[in-house]
């Protein structure tokens, strides 16, 4: 048996063959291969990954590699830096790469090395998400940006790259649902908005928390009306419940809004 080839058996009773190493101490899996060469062509693949200074991480041909993707990455990671990391993470000085694929490379702060290490991202019709006690999270999360937010209007890459989600370079325009930033930097106003049949204005408001109240209040009267749609709802940790109720009462939503709400109650 070539080195660095395990022969094992499927159930079935398939065989099959494991490839592996052992490099500065570390046993390292390098995946299954349906034969014998597949599998010594992959340990010698990752040999010169781990031995070869020639080579980069960012000039490696993945083209014709036998090695998964995320094994090369790790393999790179643990050469340069010392470092075994299950994911596809390469460490930088003050921060770290996250390999997505060879040209899409995400850069996050080393503060959620950790985090990133033990969770893989994936990607759905542009979401990225990672799975988390068993549901799937949105990482804009980790910066209290909520579920489906829309860059530019709802948060902003700060430098303009959208691979950069260290700290300082994400800001948080709308933090709420229904809310929308408006007017100058100087006296910033708050649209208020629930879509219902198309976009349904709720005014204008001084405030972000204000906006978010309006939007929410405009939620329960929705639903009072028997519109039982699944609006989220928002959350705003600045006020006490004594201050949301203040504001939630005092606050008067348009007049056209809630005819609608009522012409539709009367619909069911």
């Amino acid at each position: 048996m070539a080195q660095g080839v395990f022969p094992a058996t499927k159930k079935d009773g398939t065989l099959y063959y494991r490839a592996s190493l052992t490099f500065r101490g570390k046993h390292i899996s390098l995946g299954s291969y349906p034969t014998e060469l597949f599998a010594f062509s992959a340990y010698r693949e990752a040999l010169r990954i781990l031995k070869d200074p020639a080579l980069s991480l960012s000039g490696y041909s993945f083209t014709d590699a036998l090695l998964s993707f995320e094994k090369i990455v790790v393999l790179f990671n643990f050469r340069d830096k010392g470092l075994y990391i299950k994911t596809p993470v390469y460490l930088k000085e003050s921060f770290f790469e996250y390999w997505f694929s060879p040209d899409y490379v995400l850069k996050f702060d080393i503060d959620d090395l950790f985090y990133y290490s033990s969770h893989k991202i994936q990607r759905r019709g542009g979401h990225l998400f990672v799975s988390d006690y068993g549901s799937q999270t949105t990482i804009l999360s980790r910066y209290g940006i909520r579920a489906y937010a829309v860059p530019g209007r709802d948060f902003l890459f700060v430098n303009g790259d959208k691979t950069d989600f260290r700290y300082a370079n994400i800001r948080i325009i709308n933090a709420y649902y229904g809310v929308e930033e408006a007017g100058d930097t100087l006296r910033p106003q708050y649209k208020a908005r629930i879509h219902i049949n198309g976009n349904f204005s709720l005014g204008t408001y001084p405030t972000a928390e204000e906006a978010a109240i309006a939007y929410n209040k405009a939620c329960d009267m929705a639903h009072d009306a028997g519109l039982n749609r699944n609006y989220p709802q928002n959350y705003i940790e600045k006020l006490s419940p004594r201050e949301y109720a203040d504001i939630y009462s005092r606050l008067k939503l348009p007049k056209k809004y809630k005819n609608y709400v009522a012409s539709a109650a009367k619909d069911h």
